[in-house]
C-alpha cells in the first residue's frame, strides 16, 4: 500500500509539473491546450476507495491551480473528473472482472479504453473551458477550446498509455 501511494505521488509531482512547466505554454491553432494531468484520474483502478480518487483529483488540480494562476477552475474540474470515473469504469468493465483491475489499455481493450478516456477528457475540458469563459457570449471560441482540447488530450492521452506497460 505503501509502495502505490508513493508512486501514485511520483505520477502526481511529474503530471504536475508537465501540465505547468510544458503544456500551459502550447496552445495549438490558439484554441488546442493539453490538459494531460487528467490522465491521473483515468488510472485509477476498480477498488480504489471514492473518497481518495475525489482528494487526489481535488489536490492535483489545486496544486495545477495554483502554478497557473487559474484559480478553482482545475480543481473543480477535475474533481468532477474523479467523481465520475467509478462510475464510468464500472460501465467498461465485464461483470467478472477482478476487484482490484487497473483501467488501462492492456485490461480493458483498445475500444473500451479509448471510449473511458474519451469521456473523462471531455467532461474535464467541458467544464474546465465553461467556468474559463464563465459565459456563452463568445461560443464559438469556447467550442473549439473544448473540442481541439479534447481530441489533442486524448491523443497524447493514448499514446502515453501505448507506451507504459
Amino acid at each position: 500500500m505503501a509502495i502505490d501511494a508513493l508512486r501514485r505521488a511520483l505520477i502526481f509531482v511529474v503530471l504536475c509539473l508537465t501540465q505547468v512547466l510544458v503544456f500551459n505554454h502550447i496552445h495549438l491553432f490558439g484554441y488546442a491546450t493539453v490538459l494531460l494531468y487528467v490522465y491521473f484520474v483515468v488510472m485509477f483502478p476498480r477498488n480504489y476507495p471514492r473518497w481518495a480518487i475525489l482528494l487526489w483529483s481535488f489536490f492535483l488540480g489545486l496544486a495545477v491551480d495554483m502554478f497557473s494562476s487559474t484559480p478553482g477552475m482545475a480543481a473543480a474540474s477535475l474533481t468532477l473528473t474523479g467523481f465520475l470515473q467509478p462510475y464510468l469504469l464500472e460501465l467498461f468493465l465485464p461483470r467478472e472482472a477482478p476487484e482490484n483491475m487497473k483501467s488501462a489499455l492492456s485490461t480493458l481493450g483498445f475500444t473500451k479504453f479509448l471510449t473511458l478516456a474519451a469521456i473523462l477528457v471531455f467532461v474535464q475540458c467541458l467544464l474546465f473551458f465553461t467556468i474559463e469563459s464563465f459565459s456563452f457570449f463568445n461560443w464559438l471560441q469556447w467550442l473549439l477550446n473544448v473540442i481541439g482540447s479534447t481530441v489533442l488530450t486524448v491523443i497524447l492521452l493514448m499514446a502515453l498509455e501505448s507506451v507504459r506497460k
